[in-house]
């Protein structure tokens, strides 16, 4: 057994769910035993988990690698809303030697595009199917082996990624704002070529389309989660007007504001 696919096999994936929280600032969550492999995605805010009794922090743009059988505590932001969104893989068993695996790879790793469209998947895909049916299972899998792929990637390029994952940052934390390139280049220390090279190395995005992505996806979390009104969501998540908002959402995901509105409040019901 030397890769994930042999140590985790599909057939003893008993289901997978995901799903997303925003949390007020100086929320708290746990004690809890970790009963998943689960994967963190922290959005925005920040993030503590105490694990077997040993504190890590966490800034926003990455995502976490929870292992069943462990102690975990959370606290978030003090000061601002926290957002994360979670995928978690259920086992009916898993081998002494994939739990020493888990151990191998990295508690963390920068969100990647790909990672953010498959959670995206996930979500929308559970309104119509099971957690238990063979699409969730597979894609469960799907997300398990990007981690460990990305874990491979982001270690042959671990000297250059904390650029990007600055940049990342930046942008999070800022992207109600009217940023250009230069800004966020500067923000970082570095040219607006150099950081598009960077990005389009790692991320193969520009960090502008990086930032458009990043509104539209809180936009889309600000639409199912909160009754803020479609105006109000615009102005919060940097896009011009309502109805510049309204067309970037519908060339993403080929969805008006208000239709994601209505499915996701309707599935809630």
């Amino acid at each position: 057994m030397n890769n994930s696919y042999d140590l985790f096999p599909y057939q003893d994936i008993v289901n997978t769910y995901a799903g997303s929280v925003v949390y007020p600032p100086g929320g708290r969550y746990g004690p809890r035993i970790q009963n998943d492999i689960q994967l963190v995605f922290l959005h925005t805010g920040y993030m503590e988990i105490e694990i077997d009794g040993t504190l890590t922090s966490f800034e926003p743009g990455h995502v976490i690698l929870l292992k069943p059988g462990h102690l975990e505590q959370f606290k978030f932001s003090e000061t601002k809303e926290t957002w994360h969104r979670w995928i978690s893989i259920h086992y009916s068993r898993i081998a002494p030697e994939a739990y020493a695996y888990l151990d191998s790879l990295p508690l963390c790793l920068p969100i990647s595009e790909e990672f953010n469209r498959l959670i995206d998947l996930i979500i929308s895909s559970q309104h119509n199917n099971n957690v238990e049916s063979g699409l969730q299972r597979s894609l469960g899998l799907a997300a398990l082996n990007m981690y460990v792929g990305e874990s491979s990637r982001f270690k042959q390029h671990a000297s250059i990624h904390p650029s990007v994952d600055q940049a990342k940052t930046v942008m999070q934390s800022r992207f109600s704002e009217n940023l250009s390139l230069a800004e966020v280049a500067s923000a970082v220390g570095l040219s607006p070529e150099h950081l598009v090279r960077l990005f389009r190395q790692h991320e193969r995005i520009t960090p502008i389309k990086y930032l458009w992505n990043y509104r539209i996806l809180r936009g889309i979390e600000l639409l199912v989660h909160s009754g803020l009104s479609v105006s109000e969501i615009s102005v919060r998540c940097g896009f011009q007007t309502s109805y510049h908002f309204a067309r970037k959402i519908k060339e993403s995901i080929g969805h008006t504001p208000s239709s994601i509105r209505s499915t996701a409040w309707e599935g809630n019901n």
